[in-house]
């Protein structure tokens, strides 16, 4: 009888499993006992009469003290860095099992509230690694879902009571590649564009946002003796719809608002099943015109028009494009 060479994969798989776990309970053991060790030196420290100098001093004593014995990671900066863990995850059973302390790490250093929530609640759903996590923080993903949608909605979603409900709240603008490696400056075709998004597909989705999984490049669309062919298509299993995304390296004009309105009637009408939403557009632009997209779409419209950077915004100039938008929602 010949022996089941199958049992090969299945151990392998059940000792990686097994090691995975193992890894994942240790991390969070360490996540644990930094948060017990910050809370004894937050309690320590508020029995002191000057409680700054006494913290400063208490720091740098336990410092001298533990780095003998236990190794480098219990310096004066990642003591202070467990006081503040302490401070910012007061309940310990609130912690996320799945998050290591490279993931806590990057969300202490956010100073708001509402905005540490949101990208904590983020990474638990998605499961996104901590580099993951640190590009989100990097391409300020909060910050731009502001500009895109209501700040309730953001909100919302922030303290994990609600799941992405309208096309809207799944698009950002602007939507930052700076993983595709193109400068700004150079010239680039829109195939050029495609290729680059195709080849870094997965970090494209991550951009897009929850739920996304990639359905077809370049489908033909034949209508009536005419040939079309729509640049990328997706799913997004949480909205229950298909979202088409159409590329231009120029500035929108309404001609391009058009044919991606007629691929989302082609898809609404033709390939959506009865069960699900109504098609989503996404015209990926180098630039736009706010007032000729609004005037080139019926109201209520599924078409949506976001700018591309191949850069990482500044906060600043984030800031700058909200405080641009509140004025002209005001």
């Amino acid at each position: 009888m010949e022996i089941n060479t199958n049992i090969i994969a299945d151990i392998q798989s059940i000792i990686q499993k097994a090691r995975a776990t193992a890894v994942r309970a240790v991390d969070h053991e360490r996540v644990v006992m930094y948060w017990h060790i910050g809370r004894r030196i937050f309690e320590e420290e508020q029995g002191g009469h000057d409680r700054a100098a006494y913290g400063e001093r208490l720091i740098k004593y336990l410092s001298e003290k533990l780095q003998p014995q236990f190794g480098g990671g219990f310096s004066s900066r990642n003591l202070n860095l467990f006081r503040q863990f302490y401070r910012c995850f007061p309940i310990v059973h609130a912690l996320r099992a799945q998050l290591s302390w490279s993931h806590y790490r990057s969300l202490l250093t956010l100073d708001n509230h509402d905005q540490r929530e949101f990208y904590l609640n983020e990474t638990s759903k998605n499961n996104w690694t901590s580099r993951q996590l640190e590009r989100q923080l990097s391409s300020h993903l909060y910050e731009r879902l502001l500009l895109s949608t209501d700040k309730e909605s953001v909100l919302a979603m922030a303290r994990n009571v609600q799941q992405p409900r309208e096309a809207k709240d799944i698009i950002k603008d602007p939507m930052v590649l700076e993983f595709l490696g193109l400068k700004q400056e150079e010239a680039y075709f829109e195939k050029d564009l495609e290729s680059a998004l195709i080849t870094h597909i997965q970090e494209f989705m991550l951009e897009l946002g929850n739920g996304y999984s990639f359905t077809a490049r370049q489908k033909r669309i034949h209508l009536d003796g005419d040939d079309f062919f729509v640049d990328l298509v997706f799913y997004n299993r949480l909205l229950q719809c298909f979202v088409i995304v159409e590329l231009k390296t120029h500035k929108v004009t309404h001609q391009d608002i058009g044919q991606l309105q007629m691929y989302v009637n082609y898809y609404d009408r033709v390939e959506r099943l009865p069960h699900e939403n109504p098609t989503v557009g996404i015209l990926l632009c180098l630039e736009k015109n706010d007032t000729v997209v609004r005037y080139s779409l019926p109201e209520n419209s599924n078409v949506f028009a976001s700018k591309y950077k191949l850069y990482l915004p500044t906060p600043e100039e984030l800031s700058t494009e909200i405080a641009q938008v509140t004025e002209h929602l005001g």
